[in-house]
């Protein structure tokens, strides 16, 4: 099952919060985990707010960083195609996502993902209408 996760979601992967054992599970069922291309950007920004604001030490920080990037190596990344960008602009023309909600929204369904994992509530009639599955933590 190929099981797409926008940033919000898969970060709970590598920290531990509301939602992160729901997260963990769908890794585990997952055949192929699915990411839009901003999401490694996205995630380590996550990392390095959490590391200057002491949440995080500078070693934590590196393991994290390694785990994400070891992680991505098998996942199934989606770049800025003007498949995925036509995608997003449909999804824009039609609901009120943000635009990087809608980035994900589009990869998702360039990935022909079978599910989509989001804890942003904003997301949920956008990704419903874009014709995907929704699993909410």
């Amino acid at each position: 099952m190929r099981v797409f996760f926008d940033t919000s979601t898969f970060v709970k992967r590598y920290v531990s919060e509301p939602g992160t054992d729901a997260v963990l599970d769908w890794c585990d069922q997952a055949t192929k985990i699915g990411l839009s291309g901003i999401a490694l950007p996205e995630i380590l920004s996550a990392f390095c707010r959490l590391r200057r604001e002491d949440k995080i030490t500078d070693t934590q920080y590196r393991q994290l960083k390694s785990l994400l990037l070891a992680d991505i190596e098998d996942a199934a990344i989606r770049d800025l195609t003007p498949v995925v960008l036509g995608q997003a602009v449909a999804c824009l023309e039609t609901n009120v996502p943000r635009g990087m909600d809608a980035i994900h929204i589009g990869s998702a369904v360039a990935l022909k993902a079978d599910v989509f994992i989001s804890a942003d509530k904003r997301q949920r009639e956008p990704v419903a209408r874009a014709g995907l599955r929704l699993e909410a933590v």
